[in-house]
C-alpha cells in the first residue's frame, strides 16, 4: 500500500507550499485509520526537507514517480521514500531510500549488521541502515509478482542526513561492508553523491508507472515456516530477518556463544505476539547454532509443530537426527546440569509444572534452565490456553535467578501474519475484551475478515481457498466431544450445527496442518497453535457469547474430552473467583490464537447469534 504517491513535480510543489507533511498525515488516517504521533510528523518535516534538496536537480526527471511511506505487503514495515523512473534501457527502476535522523552510532562488531544508537529515548541495538534498506527490497522482490515478472530493478540505499561521516567512520566499518555494497550509505554533506546515485538509475521519468506496478503487483503466496524448513536445515536463507528479528537473533547468537565458552548460565526471554516471527527466529537459531558446533535443541510443549517439522524433514535427516533436534518440553527431567549448550523453547507460555503422564519432575522451566548453558524462551503470555500452562516471564525469571543465570529480555513487534496488520491483532484483543485498544473497528485495516451466517458457507470458503496450496483450514473452539472410539472413523461427524456436520481431525494423524485431506476435518487449539495457514475459518462455540452488552465466557459449554480445563470444577469448589478468572482467560486466549492463525484472511461463524452480530457491528 502506497500512502503518498505523485511525481517529482508534485513533491517539490508540496514541499514549497509547506503542505506535504499534512497531506501524508491525512492520507495515513484515511488509508490506515491511524493517527500520526508527533515525533513521526516531525521526522517527515526534517527528512523531506533534505530530500527536497536532493531532488532539486534538473537532471532528475520532473515526471519521475515519488512515493512516501510504502507499506510492504504481508508486513507492518514501511519504506520511507521511493523514486521511480526508467533506466538507460527503458527498464522500470526504483531507488528505495531509508531515511534516518541519527547523528551518532556505536560499532557492534560481535553481531552481524547491528549498530547501537539512540532511539526511543535510549541507547539500543538496531539493524544497520544498509541492511534495513536491502532487506526491505529483498522482501518486496520475494513477494511482488510484478517486480519479478516485469524485472523491475530495485536499488536500495540509506540517507542519514544528520550524520557527519569521518574518515574510516564506524558506519562504514568493514564488518558492514557486504551490506553497504548492496545498499550504499549517504550522510550529512552527501547530497551530491546521493543525487549521482539516483541519476545513475533514473534516466527518464515514468509518471509513477513503476510505483503503480509495485503497488498493484499480485502478492505471491507467502512462505510458511513448515514449507521452508527443509531448505533452512540445508543452510539456505529462506527468510530475511527484518529489524527487531535480526537484532534478537544476533544477540542470542552472541549470548549462546559466550555461554559455550565460559559455561556461565544465561537465560534469554523473547516476548512477541502472534505472527511476530518467534518460530522463524527460533528455527534460524537452531540451524545457525548447530552449524556453529553447538549441541542445540528446539523445544516445545505442543507436539503439533514438532510433528509437522519431522514430517517435512523425513528423507532429509534420519529419524534419530530429527528426534535429537526437536524435543518435547518434558524430556529434561533429572538431566545433569549443562548437558546441552543451548535450548530454544518455542511457545514457552505452554510449559507445564510437571512432565509426562506420571507428572514427573519439579518444574519444566527449572529443568530446561538446569540442562542448558544458555536457554532461550519465546513467549506470548496471551496464548496461555491450558489450565496446566505455567509459562510466564515472571516464572522464567524466578527459576533463572535461582540458577544464578544472567537474564536478558527482548521483544519482537514486527507483524508478519494477518497481512502484516498490527491493527487487526489489536482489534481482536479489543473485541474479545482481552485488553482495550484504540482499534475499535476494521476501517483501513488490510486484512480479509468476514463473519458468515452459517457454517456451511464457512466450509465452502475454506475449501475454495485451500485449492491452490493446501494452506487453509477450519478451526473451532473445543465445544464438541471427540469420541475416542470413533477418532479414526471418517464417516463419524463430531461437530453438528443444524445441517452442518464435520469431524474433528483424525486421531491417526499428527500432521493435520499439512495433510492433503485435512481441510475436510476441523482442527482445534492443540493442532493449530504454533502453526500458520493462509486462510482460516473459525467456528466459535457456545463457550463465548455476547450477553447484555458484554462478551462473556461459559466454561460449562466446553466438551468433557477437552483436557485444557481439566480440574476446573474442583477449583470452582475451592476458589470460585480464581476458577472463573482462569477459565475466562483460557477461553478468550484460545479464540485469540485461532483467530490469528491466518496470514491472509479469517472467516468466522458464531454459534451465538448475538456474538456474530456484535462482531459485524465492530467491523464497521
Amino acid at each position: 500500500m502506497l500512502i503518498y504517491q505523485g511525481t517529482k513535480t508534485d513533491f517539490m510543489s508540496g514541499m514549497e507550499r509547506d503542505t506535504l507533511p499534512n497531506e501524508i498525515e491525512s492520507l495515513i488516517y484515511e488509508k490506515m485509520n491511524r493517527k500520526t504521533p508527533n515525533r513521526e510528523y516531525i521526522s517527515w518535516e526534517n527528512s523531506l526537507q533534505y530530500m527536497y534538496k536532493v531532488l532539486n536537480d534538473k537532471d532528475i526527471p520532473s515526471n519521475a514517480g515519488v512515493a512516501i511511506e510504502y507499506n510492504i505487503p504481508l508486513t507492518a514495515k514501511r519504506v520511507d521514500f521511493i523514486l521511480s523512473g526508467l533506466n538507460t534501457d527503458n527498464s522500470e527502476s526504483a531507488v528505495v531510500i531509508e531515511l534516518k535522523q541519527w547523528s551518532k552510532i556505536n560499532l557492534v562488531e560481535s553481531n552481524d549488521a547491528i549498530v547501537e544508537t539512540y532511539v526511543g529515548k535510549g541507547l539500543r541495538k538496531v539493524v544497520h541502515p544498509s541492511y534495513q534498506a536491502w532487506s526491505y527490497c529483498a522482501m518486496i522482490s520475494d513477494y511482488n509478482e510484478n517486480v519479478q515478472e516485469k524485472n523491475i530493478k530495485l536499488f536500495p540505499c540509506a540517507y542519514l542526513h544528520n550524520y557527519s561521516k569521518d574518515e574510516n567512520d564506524v558506519i562504514e566499518h568493514p564488518v558492514y561492508k557486504k551490506y553497504i555494497e548492496k545498499a550504499p550509505i549517504f550522510g550529512h554533506g552527501d547530497i551530491l553523491k546521493l543525487r549521482s546515485f539516483i541519476k545513475s538509475f533514473i534516466k527518464s521519468g515514468d509518471n509513477g508507472k513503476t510505483l503503480y506496478l509495485i503497488d498493484n503487483g499480485r502478492i505471491r503466496p507467502s512462505k510458511s515456516l513448515q514449507d521452508s524448513l527443509v531448505s533452512m536445515i540445508k543452510g539456505n536463507q529462506e527468510f530475511n530477518l527484518l529489524d527487531d528479528q535480526k537484532v534478537v537473533y544476533e544477540d542470542i547468537l552472541e549470548q549462546a556463544k559466550k555461554s559455550k565458552l565460559d559455561e556461565k548460565k544465561r537465560v534469554y526471554i523473547v516476548k512477541g505476539g502472534p505472527g511476530t516471527g518467534k518460530s522463524v527466529v527460533a528455527i534460524n537459531l537452531l540451524v545457525k547454532l548447530t552449524e556453529n558446533g553447538q549441541f542445540c535443541q528446539y523445544v516445545s510443549k505442543n507436539s503439533a509443530p514438532r510433528n509437522v517439522y519431522a514430517a517435512k524433514l523425513t528423507g532429509t535427516l534420519t529419524k534419530t537426527n530429527i528426534n535429537n533436534m526437536f524435543r518435547g518440553s518434558g524430556t529434561y527431567v533429572d538431566l545433569p546440569i549443562n548437558v546441552t549448550d543451548t535450548l530454544i523453547v518455542d511457545e514457552a507460555h505452554r510449559l507445564n509444572e510437571k512432565s509426562g503422564l506420571f507428572a514427573k519432575g519439579e518444574n519444566q522451566i527449572k529443568e530446561i534452565i538446569n540442562a542448558s548453558k544458555c536457554s532461550v524462551f519465546f513467549i506470548d503470555e496471551h496464548q496461555r490456553v491450558h489450565i496446566d500452562d505455567i509459562g510466564s516471564v515472571d516464572e522464567i525469571k524466578k527459576w533463572a535467578e535461582e540458577a544464578n543465570a544472567e537474564i536478558f529480555e527482548n521483544e519482537l513487534s514486527s507483524q508478519f501474519r494477518c497481512n502484516g496488520s498490527d491493527g487487526y491483532l489489536a482489534w481482536i484483543d479489543n473485541v474479545l475484551e482481552i485488553r482495550e485498544t484504540a482499534n475499535i473497528n476494521l476501517e483501513g485495516i488490510d486484512y480479509d475478515f468476514k463473519v458468515v451466517n452459517n457454517p456451511n458457507a464457512l466450509k465452502e470458503l475454506i475449501i475454495e481457498y485451500n485449492k491452490p496450496k493446501n494452506r487453509a483450514r477450519i478451526l473451532a473452539g473445543y465445544c464438541w466431544e471427540w469420541e475416542k472410539a470413533k477418532r479414526n472413523d471418517t464417516t463419524h461427524h463430531d461437530i453438528k450445527i443444524g445441517d452442518f456436520e464435520m469431524s474433528w481431525n483424525l486421531g491417526n494423524s499428527s500432521t493435520y496442518a499439512i495433510d492433503e485431506n485435512s481441510v475436510d476435518e476441523v482442527g482445534c487449539i492443540h493442532t493449530a497453535q504454533g502453526l500458520e495457514f493462509d486462510y482460516v475459518g473459525v467456528i466459535i462455540g457456545k463457550d463465548l457469547k455476547y450477553v447484555n452488552g458484554e462478551v462473556v465466557t461459559d466454561y460449562t459449554e466446553r466438551a468433557k474430552t477437552d483436557r485444557s480445563l481439566f480440574g476446573i470444577k474442583k477449583l470452582m469448589e475451592e476458589n470460585p473467583e480464581k476458577a472463573q478468572k482462569v477459565a475466562d482467560e483460557i477461553i478468550r486466549n484460545t479464540y485469540r490464537t485461532l483467530l490469528t492463525r491466518g496470514m491472509k484472511g479469517c472467516y468466522v461463524y458464531c454459534e451465538d447469534e448475538n456474538l456474530g452480530n456484535y462482531l459485524k457491528r465492530m467491523m464497521k
